[in-house]
């Protein structure tokens, strides 16, 4: 072994494979976004039914793939956080209340599973006072024109949703971003729900911002855990 390879530290390593992987995957999830999208457009139901179930799996296996180690050194919680995003995807294929139920209770568990990978890394009292003011707006505003059994499992979601929107931001602006479109999506099926004036093609919205908001906490996840790696790796070689 050469003296350069004895310096480089195992988290530094990408298999060539590995890597290649995760770049098909990343297309093959990017693919089926794009086909789920456009039969949204195109008011295509077809086609939207056999895109979406293919999406949140995609990723899962892109997140664990794509060079970084492998389901040992990707965060456990974030995949059961995009699995459970599945999960509420699935049940709101079904147009009926206990599906849209569900689902909110399979999103919910998602949310949890972010807020405890977040941790208790630090964030802006700023910017939880304006997600505060946001969540106590919007389910004012919503509140008299959601169905009756509707109002407190919205009430109930909005809050957890807003939680993890707000501690997103704690593993820096691309998951804080990716929380913000969540937020901002699950707003929108909110709307529809409480039957605002909604934007031409709705649905199309509503997924292309969920869609941008779990790539982008993945992709934060992923980052914030390979930085602490090589922290602690770092850390190690010091002490040695």
């Amino acid at each position: 072994m050469s003296a350069a390879e004895t310096r480089t530290p195992s988290w530094a390593v990408r298999p060539v494979a590995a890597t290649r992987t995760g770049q098909v995957l990343l297309a093959a999830f990017g693919a089926a976004a794009a086909a789920d999208l456009g039969s949204l457009l195109a008011g295509w139901h077809l086609g939207h039914v056999l895109a979406k179930p293919l999406l949140m799996p995609l990723l899962v296996a892109y997140v664990c793939c794509a060079g970084y180690g492998g389901t040992r050194r990707v965060p456990r919680l974030l995949i059961a956080a995009l699995l459970f995003g599945w999960g509420g995807d699935l049940a709101l294929l079904f147009d009926a209340e206990p599906a849209f139920l569900a689902g909110m209770g399979s999103f919910a568990a998602g949310h949890v599973c972010y807020l405890v990978l977040f941790g208790r890394r630090g964030t802006s009292p700023a910017l939880g006072g304006a997600y505060a003011l946001a969540l106590v707006g919007t389910v004012t505003l919503l509140w008299t024109d959601l169905p009756a059994g509707l109002r407190i499992p919205v009430a109930g979601y909005s809050l957890l949703l807003t939680a993890m929107a707000y501690r997103s931001s704690a593993l820096g602006r691309v998951a804080g971003a990716g929380g913000a479109l969540f937020l901002l999506s699950d707003t929108l099926i909110a709307t529809g729900v409480a039957e605002w004036p909604q934007l031409p093609r709705p649905d199309f919205w509503i997924m292309a911002t969920y869609l941008a908001a779990q790539y982008l906490l993945a992709v934060g996840a992923i980052t914030a855990a390979r930085a602490y790696r090589r922290e602690a790796t770092q850390g190690r070689h010091c002490q040695d």
